[in-house]
């Protein structure tokens, strides 16, 4: 069962977003918060495995909270509800520690999916989010750096071209003709070598040392 808190500053946000999630027999919403201030007052006792995260929101913004939740307690996951229009704040959220990606008026079954995946520590990044916030940094492109070329192993970049594009563990190993734990080892190899938490800070480290072009995020 994946116990979620909802924050959002529109109740009828909320209050959708609830029974949509609370329909799912494996997710439970375990309470509703209106600003950042309120979902960490709310975590003690809610007890939540996953926080769904509105960014722009009165008294404490979802970026503030996603980075003291992190602080208090780093295996809550952060799944981050966005808009194309906030793509310096999805920024922001990347460096804050969220765990995902999702845009607001995401169709339930794949809201359902992403709560589930990013819960089970599958980073769910909205291919749409991704590409903006990929090209963001991809404006500066980097010369190359040997040393961290060097550390990777050439299949270890595949998967890092793949990951770079929002393909899940799934659909890399499927693309790849690999198992998804293989898939998994690999991810967990790929963070370790950059020194990163997440896919998208090392899609985004890997494009600040010129690993990867804008080619490869097509």
């Amino acid at each position: 069962m994946v116990r979620v808190l909802i924050c959002d500053d529109q109740a009828v946000v909320c209050e959708g977003l609830e029974m949509i999630l609370n329909a799912d027999p494996d997710i439970e919403v375990v309470g509703l918060a209106y600003d950042g201030s309120e979902a960490l007052e709310l975590l003690a006792s809610t007890r939540p495995d996953l926080v769904l995260m509105d960014l722009k929101m009165p008294v404490m913004n979802g970026i503030h909270a996603t980075r003291e939740i992190k602080k208090r307690n780093a295996d809550i996951k952060v799944l981050v509800l966005t808009t194309f229009g906030e793509d310096e704040w999805v920024f922001d959220a990347v460096r804050s520690g969220a765990d995902g990606y999702l845009l607001k008026g995401t169709p339930r079954d794949k809201l359902v999916s992403a709560v589930k995946g990013t819960a089970a520590g599958e980073a769910h990044i909205d291919p749409e989010v991704g590409g903006r916030l990929l090209a963001q940094v991809a404006q500066n492109p980097a010369h190359q750096d040997s040393t961290m070329a060097a550390d990777l192993s050439d299949r270890e970049l595949d998967v890092l071209k793949l990951l770079a594009q929002g393909l899940t563990n799934a659909e890399i190993a499927e693309r790849l003709f690999l198992t998804r734990g293989t898939v998994r080892n690999y991810v967990s190899a790929i963070l370790s070598k950059l020194d990163v938490e997440d896919r998208t800070q090392a899609a985004i480290l890997a494009i600040r040392h010129g690993l990867l072009t804008a080619q490869d995020l097509e």
